[in-house]
């Protein structure tokens, strides 16, 4: 009898501790090994802070995203002369620091192509199209550089560049910058920073 009970209580005991290794497995479930969460994406856009040359008043922002066949750029500009044209350009060299922003260099030309209108065969790949701005001086933009690149590393990436307005339009045509006149505002192209998120 005693026999018995003693099996029957190492029996009961058993069956009580195999029940709770699912239980406590499930309570305290093993981490996950670090470094598992998905990588952080690559950035896909740019921005550039356009500020005024000596003596102008042009500033604003634009934003720069690729897209296939080049990179689109939109934003604003405001402290233009009303209703008027403008030239605008990316240049070689992200360097907006000489007063008249010649530090910038020349339109971005890493094909060695001849200036044009942006929408014909032959141009630089930082010719764009005018800008325009309306009768309080300001230019809502939205336009494409064809043949550029955005964070790809290639010869034509304009990360690092300079987005410039000149003081009149380009002719599309006089060699080698469309005789847009001098420069009037710059900003370098960076990369656009994430926006923060609230816990």
């Amino acid at each position: 009898m005693k026999r018995c009970l003693l099996l029957c209580i190492a029996l009961a005991l058993g069956a009580c501790g195999g029940q709770n290794e699912p239980q406590s497995s499930a309570e305290n479930p093993t981490p996950e090994p670090s470094g598992t969460s998905a990588p952080a994406q690559a950035p896909d856009g740019a921005v550039a802070q356009i500020a005024p040359t000596q003596g102008n008043t042009a500033s604003g922002s634009v934003s720069l995203t690729a897209e296939e066949g080049g990179v689109r750029l939109t934003g604003v500009v405001q402290g233009l002369k009303p209703n008027s044209e403008f030239g605008f350009h990316i240049h070689e060299k992200g360097d907006c620091s000489a007063p008249d922003a010649t530090s910038a260099g020349g339109h971005f030309n890493p094909t060695n192509a001849e200036h044009g209108n942006p929408q014909g065969e032959t141009h630089h790949t930082g010719d764009m199209l005018n800008i325009k701005s309306d009768d309080q001086g300001v230019a809502h933009i939205d336009t494409f550089a064809a043949g550029a690149t955005l964070h790809s590393g290639q010869p034509t990436d304009v990360l690092g560049k300079a987005v410039v307005v000149h003081e009149g339009p380009d002719d599309y045509t006089s060699q080698p910058s469309g005789n847009s006149g001098s420069r009037i505002a710059c900003g370098v192209i960076t990369v656009q920073s994430a926006p923060e998120t609230t816990g």
